[in-house]
């Protein structure tokens, strides 16, 4: 079997090193030293180089100013901006015009995608629910009033909902059938609160009170949230690699320098045993992902339904990046708490990737399910 990368997915690779190339990981204040966010908005230049080299549009067919890529193409790309922590929406809002182009209805894809793709439009999914441990779809309530639909419920933990335009929203019906509305920011009845995540980032619990959505703005279709949520737990797994790829090669330089007793640390058995140890997690966290990619993107099947994959995934990203950042913690002794030294932030980073969208044990549940409902014997 061949698991290489094609070449226009090696490409989006280079393109994106070379965006982060520059980026700093402590280019805002340390969130151990900020008692409110650590900037008021996420990082516009990086956003308008990401649109510059077309990686905003990656995904987007050509009538609408993309490549035509897939998922593991964006997963590829977010690989390489979790080593720097960019912060950028481009999981969000990839995934959310990849959904309205994939379910969603000729108004909103002409209105939408194209300057979605050239980082005009910014778009966010509200993914937690009302307090991040219940199904999503289920904090919001839509019943349809003539030509619109109107909202009930909030959403917490919305990621860059300050800096967004549209902010996808999972809500459920009188009839138990999910449908995702498509919500301005400034829509009436739509209110932002701000809340802080451990990475300091600046998130939104926004709150719906008799919100009316337009007919052409809500997306009705069988599966699409679904869809959508298994795109972003994969782009999260995605974030997790390249964070604890970069947080290992730190280690790694650090004990490799740092003498004790004559000798650099990493000559020593137990220092070498832990950093193999995270070595293959890492190494099983990329085969997860790359698995779960794969289905997504292809719709190819398998004894479990792809969400099956995606859940063995977050588990491995969840536990692997919690481990690999603890360890490197570890090794670097005390000069890994200092806040001048940018592993803390790493550490945030990771606790962060590792709860969203459900921490290990919610897709350990989800998994079983799964598996008493399509046995493999």
């Amino acid at each position: 079997m061949d698991f290489t990368f094609t070449e226009e997915q090696q490409a989006a690779v280079e393109a994106a090193q070379a965006v982060f190339a520059g980026v700093a990981p402590d280019g805002v204040p340390s969130p151990a030293l900020t008692a409110g966010a650590v900037a008021a908005d996420f990082d516009r230049q990086v956003w308008a180089k990401l649109a510059d080299a077309d990686l905003l549009s990656l995904l987007l067919d050509e009538e609408y100013g993309g490549a035509g890529l897939d998922a593991v193409a964006l997963c590829l790309v977010l690989r390489e901006s979790a080593k720097v922590l960019a912060r950028v929406p481009l999981l969000e809002s990839s995934a959310a015009a990849l959904a309205v182009q994939r379910y969603g209805g000729p108004e909103s894809k002409a209105d939408l995608l194209a300057r979605a793709g050239r980082g005009e439009l910014v778009l966010t999914v509200a993914a937690s629910g009302r307090t991040g441990h219940e199904p999503a779809e289920r904090a919001v309530t839509a019943r349809r009033d003539g030509d619109a639909w109107v909202l009930d419920g909030t959403q917490t933990a919305v990621p860059w909902a300050y800096g967004a335009d549209i902010i996808v929203v999972p809500a459920h019906t009188d009839t138990d059938r999910t449908l995702l509305a498509l919500v301005p920011r400034d829509l009436e009845g739509a209110v932002l609160a701000e809340q802080i995540s451990t990475t300091g980032e600046r998130l939104g619990q926004l709150r719906l009170d008799s919100a009316r959505v337009a007919s052409r703005d809500v997306i009705d279709a069988e599966g699409a949230w679904e869809w959508l949520r298994e795109l972003l737990a994969t782009g999260t797994c995605a974030q997790a690699l390249g964070l604890g790829e970069a947080v290992l090669r730190m280690t790694s330089e650090y004990t490799g320098k740092r003498e004790q007793f004559g000798f650099p640390v990493a000559t020593f058995q137990a220092v070498a045993v832990q950093a193999a140890d995270r070595f293959i997690d890492l190494r099983a966290m990329e085969a997860t992902l790359w698995q779960a990619a794969w289905r997504i993107s292809t719709g190819a099947g398998g004894a479990l339904p792809a969400s099956g994959d995606v859940a063995v995934a977050k588990i491995w990203a969840s536990e692997g990046v919690r481990r690999v950042v603890q360890t490197a913690q570890h090794l670097h002794g005390g000069f890994g708490a200092d806040t001048d030294y940018s592993l803390h932030r790493y550490h945030a980073w990771a606790k962060h990737l590792e709860l969203s969208l459900g921490p290990a044990a919610a897709h350990e549940e989800a998994l079983g399910d799964l598996l008493a409902a399509h046995p493999l014997g």
